[in-house]
């Protein structure tokens, strides 16, 4: 009787060496099948395909959590605001929304100018024009009519609708696509902003470079 009893205490030990070796089994087949969900961070990316100069609205991005090891140097987290932010250069849906991409405040901060905006421009005689800009460039805005004042031939009036203004970027060529073909972001005051609205629907815009 006392064998068998010395017998049943030395399994003891054995039991509960067992028990835990199942109980640590369990836990590690439980973390391979769940396994710690990798670092992740939200960024804006593209909603659609987007030209170039155009301001982001609400519906052109969205907030999207992606793997730390996918987010691109210079990704601008969700918390970050960018409606209202010209893009820079044509993007395509799904591109985060990286720094480079926008034009940043700074541009228009290093021109030491206070109350200016960046206005995108359509030009007229598109590709042409832009090829021969680059950013840093001092340009006069002109445009174009037509003389509706009767008669077989109409005479075309051009007058200077906005001058010395500094070109901030030119989207299709920085972006390595057509898609924004012609357009040209310029630095202009409110006023000047205003009279390059109103004349882009009423004429033909050109640009004509100024010495620096």
């Amino acid at each position: 009787m006392a064998a068998s009893l010395l017998s049943r205490l030395a399994a003891q030990p054995r039991r509960f060496a067992a028990a835990l070796c199942v109980g640590l089994a369990v836990l590690c087949s439980l973390h391979v099948l769940h396994p710690k969900p990798p670092v992740s961070r939200s960024v804006w990316v593209i909603a659609h395909d987007l030209p170039g100069g155009v301001p982001l609205t609400a519906h052109d991005v969205r907030s999207e959590r992606l793997p730390l090891g996918a987010v691109p140097r210079g990704a601008l987290l969700s918390r970050v605001r960018v409606v209202g932010r010209l893009v820079a250069a044509p993007m395509r849906a799904g591109e985060p929304v990286t720094d480079v991409r926008l034009l940043e405040p700074s541009l228009l901060a290093a021109l030491r100018q206070p109350g200016l905006v960046a206005v995108p421009i359509r030009l007229a005689d598109g590709p042409a024009a832009a090829a021969l800009t680059r950013a840093g460039d001092v340009v006069d805005v002109l445009g174009t009519t037509a003389d509706d004042s009767g008669g077989d031939t109409a005479t075309p009036s051009t007058q200077v609708i906005a001058s010395g203004l500094t070109v901030l970027a030119v989207p299709a060529r920085d972006g390595g696509s057509d898609d924004g073909a012609g357009l040209v972001v310029v630095a202009a005051t409110d006023a000047q902003a205003a009279r390059l609205a109103g004349a882009a629907t009423t004429t033909r815009l050109s640009l004509a470079l100024l010495r620096r």
